[in-house]
């Protein structure tokens, strides 16, 4: 169990990773914002980005692993 507890974090970590590194201060992400709005950002960054594949597949995956029981 304890793999699949370092695997879930392991995971978390590389999302938290690519949004610090290529979301924070993207360029099309606040400009669609500021012309199109929140939601039509979003909706690029999730359909069209290479990194919001990215990091849906990182999302799929999470959802494959159980999360960690609460205590």
């Amino acid at each position: 169990m304890g793999k699949k507890r370092n695997r879930r974090k392991e995971i978390l970590d590389q999302i938290a990773w690519l949004e610090e590194t290529y979301c924070d201060g993207c360029f099309l992400k606040s400009t669609f914002r500021k012309e199109y709005g929140k939601t039509y950002a979003q909706s690029f960054c999730i359909q069209q980005c290479t990194v919001g594949e990215q990091m849906r597949q990182y999302g799929e995956m999470l959802l494959s692993v159980p999360p960690r029981p609460r205590q």
